[in-house]
């Protein structure tokens, strides 16, 4: 396991055409995530919350400004590159789990590793350790359409930290999930968080999700505005 690294942003903007017209989500956000911080971004929806991932991810560039994740700058990579950064650095869990109903769990989890040229014998040791981490070792053979929404969401976790990424980048992880299932997925992202001292940048439009998170920002019109977590708020009237 490498150690925690941060992302900065400087001054960044985003500006997509659409119809002729340069519509603007972000408008010079800068903020800074510490290493090993875990982060909630909040706003209402087309707000520029998931753009920021994305940008943060390198799978889309800023118009404006500069993206640093630790040392490096993904908009100055090449495709290549990037892929190859990404598959180190990067760990991306969305609102949808993206699995592949004809894989099992266990073969789901090791996608990323057919990537490298890791033996399969290591290959299969990385995938053990992720499912036991989201403890749901006992279900390696089962397919998606075996288990349930929660279930499919560990899954997709497991398959984001076989990697061992530095930053986890999550996109509405709890959208589709009952509130019991988003407690435990929400339980595994701090425990990640506070144990492996992974980054985690959170998107979500829910209040008690961003609770977990060490701070939360608002997107407003493109811009960012900082607000502690309520049980910081409540100590500080």
């Amino acid at each position: 396991m490498g150690a925690p690294i941060g992302v900065r942003y400087v001054d960044v903007t985003k500006t997509y055409q659409q119809g002729g017209q340069d519509i603007s989500v972000l408008r010079g956000v800068s903020f800074d995530v510490a290493p090993g911080e875990f982060i909630a971004l909040m706003g209402p929806s087309g707000s520029g919350k998931s753009s920021l991932l994305n940008l943060t991810g390198g799978l889309d560039k800023p118009t404006s400004g500069r993206v640093y994740v630790g040392s490096e700058e993904p908009a100055m990579m090449s495709e290549n590159q990037l892929c190859d950064w990404r598959l180190r650095n990067i760990g991306f869990v969305f609102q949808r789990y993206h699995l592949l109903n004809v894989l099992s769990a266990a073969e789901n989890v090791e996608v990323p590793l057919l990537l490298t040229k890791l033996p399969a014998s290591e290959r299969k040791r990385r995938v053990q350790t992720a499912l036991e981490l989201v403890e749901l070792s006992s279900r390696a053979n089962s397919f998606p359409k075996m288990l349930s929404g929660g279930e499919e969401q560990r899954v997709a976790i497991a398959r984001t930290i076989v990697n061992d990424p530095a930053v986890i980048l999550a996109d509405e992880p709890t959208g589709d999930l009952d509130t019991r299932s988003a407690q435990s997925i929400l339980g595994l992202l701090t425990l990640l968080n506070q144990q492996l001292g992974k980054t985690i940048i959170m998107v979500t439009h829910d209040r008690g999700a961003a609770q977990y998170a060490h701070r939360t920002l608002h997107l407003q019109k493109g811009m960012f505005s900082e607000t502690p977590p309520p049980e910081h708020a409540h100590a500080h009237p």
